[in-house]
């Protein structure tokens, strides 16, 4: 797994934005719009696909790459919504996981309730 320096890809995308003039548009509000619409379109590649066909979507090479972009496109919203907040956004996900841990136990799913750990 590659280790990830959200700051400076934080910084990167900032001046990105900057470049272009486009830190007006960068509102909590209009992010996280822009964060449903780039998770809406990752959804939107697995909309008719069963469930085995999903699970091989990476081995296409041109599926893969649509998949690929928009991860990128989600995280990149997200990364600019935790800035423009001051949300530490690995802190953040360790806490959920901690309170996850501790609200859904460790045992073999078997109910609809204990799917959504993420919750």
């Amino acid at each position: 797994m590659t280790e990830l320096d959200v700051p400076a890809l934080q910084r990167r995308l900032a001046a990105f934005a900057a470049a272009r003039d486009w830190e007006q548009y960068h509102t909590p509000k209009n992010l996280a719009s822009a964060l449903s619409v780039e998770a809406s379109e990752l959804m939107e590649i697995f909309q008719w696909l069963t469930p085995e066909q999903s699970a091989r979507v990476m081995d296409d090479p041109r599926s893969a790459h649509r998949v690929s972009d928009e991860v990128a496109d989600v995280l990149a919203y997200l990364l600019q919504f935790c800035e423009v907040l001051g949300i530490d956004v690995l802190a953040a996900l360790a806490a959920k996981i901690e309170r996850n841990e501790v609200r859904f136990l460790a045992k073999k799913c078997t109910d609809h309730e204990n799917r959504h750990s993420s919750e």
